[in-house]
């Protein structure tokens, strides 16, 4: 919380997450996901933040369990995430449980349009629990996720 003028102004925390393999971002399957790294992407988006008395903090792992202790981590002081669960978006029902449990508004976020690729990559375990899902704008989601976010 932040005092401006003698008012309490409420500062939004959120939790950026990229699951496994995303921190390959500009070295991996170009003609799929680009050629910038995410260090670039994480720049832009630190100082929108900053413009909107927000907070944002990064987490990437290609492990499943470090992210859910990451999220539960959350609990207390995380108001939203946005999540690339990478693969995991497809079978983990452990990172779903722990988005259900810590009860924080989940922007779920994909590079590629996961319907237009293989039909495994087309069902999402998360999105059910999600209040949005961007697929297929490239790094631009994570920008458009934040800015709704800053926006409600």
């Amino acid at each position: 919380m932040l005092i401006v003028g003698g008012h309490f102004i409420v500062m939004k925390k959120i939790l950026l997450i990229n699951g496994p393999n995303l921190n390959l971002l500009g070295k991996r399957e170009e003609n799929l996901y680009g050629n910038k790294n995410f260090d670039d992407v994480w720049e832009e988006l630190e100082k929108i933040a900053e413009i909107s008395d927000a907070k944002i903090e990064y987490f990437q792992s290609n492990h499943e369990g470090d992210i859910i202790d990451r999220i539960h981590q959350g609990i207390d002081d995380i108001d939203h995430i946005i999540i690339n669960p990478g693969a995991f978006t497809h079978y983990s029902y452990s990172i779903y449980d722990a988005l259900l449990a810590v009860k924080i508004p989940v922007i779920e976020v994909h590079i590629t349009n996961i319907y237009a690729r293989d039909e495994w990559r087309s069902k999402s375990l998360i999105s059910p629990i999600a209040r949005g899902v961007i697929s297929g704008f490239g790094l631009k989601g994570y920008n458009m996720a934040l800015r709704y976010i800053l926006e409600v």
